[in-house]
């Protein structure tokens, strides 16, 4: 080969690399300039009922484990001499008849935040991470989705989370704030707004500084006094009516109480609200002829893979799932009429079904002695420190809350066994013994903080070690850069086929409702 030839192909080589990855050189990621995958023109009918899904940190990798772990419940599994492989049982809207992927990077990152994506999907354009519909200089505002459809189309206009109402990813559909941390001026946003719908858990902006520093009113009342009927117990969110401008929020006694958001749910009791019951009520209120766009997020998928709880992250997925589920019993009655699209804003965790220690075998089945997630058993660790509560105490609480058994316990320890080796107990031993010591003075070397990250040692190490004995391990304590699935069903759905941007997520809305 002569070096002319040579010369051609590597340039062509390194354009391909460049328009594969999506990015421009440039100082800071911009979206490819090259027409998407799968076309953004629509010349049929615009859909009078809009459900927009966003599984916040979901990716394929927690879809595909959920699928697997909703197997293994089902089924149990295949022999463990053939891999233990479970029987998947699909989730709600693994049976949409089209199936995307979408580009998650923001205008500098390629591990971006809730913020500048949910931006992209909400504006269809790139910001910064922690920006919420503003431009990089935050100087300028961008309209969303939701405000031009309520402005040009009088659509009714619902957001749902399973988190705070004024956390990101909800904030990216009523708000412009140049920081995700500004909660009292979305919190007054999302007054100003006049959307139709609001649920989810309690308002951040009653802890800001405006309002305990500089006693200004409440969030919940100033939307009082522009109308709204805000509720927080579970017989009044229960009795909202069609066309009722309402803000219903977590009751107190359901709500996680470290964070103000709905619970995991694998610590939700079963009579208490769960996403798939506020999206059950969103509908309710908002069904009306002229039509309306629902944004519901599955926000505890996020908080879960940052702490690398799987048994959380998955039963999170699958109550995400559940509410998707409301929405096609919505379509199934009005098929002509509905759009359903579910996606993810990002990847968290860097989760992945496989581990080193399990080789080519997977033993989901573990999963289902976690009986709490981590926050949770944060709480029992905080009285283990004041109690001064032994080790072999403590670890009698492990074996009932994670199946963990201690080493030299009857059983196997490898092949699936629930028995700790020598080494896990030596590892648990090590981060219950600085778990005992208060947050303010412990020091945390290189390896400590790559083994536990921001979280309780104690707890972060007992789920890292039923997530490896089940063939689940996750690589960091962030968000990553994967791209995210799509999932459509209804009018306008072949839009959503292809490789493409989350910017082109919004491109796409557009045309088919027809908005300027």
């Amino acid at each position: 080969m002569n070096k002319t030839v040579k010369r051609i192909l590597g340039s062509m080589l390194a354009l391909a690399i460049v328009l594969g990855t999506g990015y421009t050189v440039n100082s800071q990621i911009k979206p490819q300039e090259v027409k998407a995958a799968s076309s953004s023109s629509w010349n049929g009918k615009t859909p009078k009922y809009i459900f927009m899904f966003i599984g916040d940190g979901m990716s394929f990798p927690q879809i595909q484990a959920a699928q697997y772990y909703k197997g293994v419940q089902a089924h149990g599994a295949i022999d463990v001499k053939k891999g233990n492989y479970p029987n998947p049982e699909k989730l709600s809207f693994m049976n949409f008849p089209v199936a995307g992927t979408v580009t998650t990077y923001d205008s500098t990152s390629v591990c971006p935040d809730s913020a500048s994506t949910a931006t992209s999907l909400s504006t269809g354009k790139k910001t910064l991470s922690s920006v919420i519909n503003m431009d990089e200089t935050k100087t300028k505002t961008y309209e969303t989705i939701t405000e031009k459809l309520k402005k040009q189309l009088g659509y009714k206009i619902g957001i749902v989370s399973s988190v705070n109402i004024d956390h990101a990813t909800p904030g990216a559909y009523y708000a412009h704030v140049p920081s995700r941390g500004d909660y009292y001026n979305m919190g007054l946003q999302l007054v100003d707004s006049n959307f139709d719908f609001f649920a989810g858990g309690k308002f951040l902006s009653d802890d800001s500084k405006e309002v305990k520093e500089q006693g200004k009113t409440k969030v919940g009342e100033l939307a009082k006094a522009k109308g709204y009927k805000v509720v927080n117990t579970k017989a009044d969110i229960e009795a909202l009516k069609n066309g009722e401008k309402a803000i219903a929020v977590c009751p107190d006694d359901e709500v996680e109480k470290e964070s103000g958001a709905l619970k995991y749910s694998i610590d939700r009791t079963g009579d208490e609200l769960s996403l798939a019951d506020y999206t059950k009520k969103a509908i309710d209120v908002l069904n009306n002829d002229k039509g309306f766009f629902m944004m519901v997020e599955g926000g505890k998928i996020d908080w879960a893979g940052h702490a690398n709880d799987a048994g959380s992250n998955i039963n999170d997925t699958q109550a995400f799932s559940d509410s998707v589920q409301q929405a096609i019993n919505f379509y199934n009655a009005h098929p002509d009429e509905t759009l359903i699209l579910v996606t993810g804003d990002h990847e968290t965790g860097g989760l992945t079904i496989g581990f080193a220690g399990t080789n080519y075998d997977t033993y989901l089945q573990n999963l289902s002695n976690q009986k709490e997630s981590y926050t949770s058993f944060d709480r029992k660790i905080a009285e283990y420190r004041e109690k001064k509560t032994s080790f072999d105490d403590a670890m009698k609480d492990v074996e009932k809350s994670f199946g963990l058994k201690r080493a030299g316990s009857s059983g196997e320890s490898t092949k699936g066994g629930m028995v700790l080796t020598q080494a896990e107990e030596a590892r648990i031993k090590a981060a219950y013994d600085k778990s005992m010591l208060p947050k303010e003075s412990r020091k945390l070397d290189e390896n400590e903080n790559v083994l536990y990250g921001t979280y309780e040692p104690f707890s972060v190490t007992l789920t890292h070690i039923l997530n490896n004995k089940s063939g689940i391990s996750f690589s960091s304590y962030s968000h990553t850069g994967l791209p995210v699935a799509m999932m459509a069903k209804g009018v306008g759905q072949d839009l959503f086929s292809g490789y493409y941007d989350n910017t082109n997520v919004f491109d796409k809305l557009k045309s088919i409702t027809k908005i300027q």
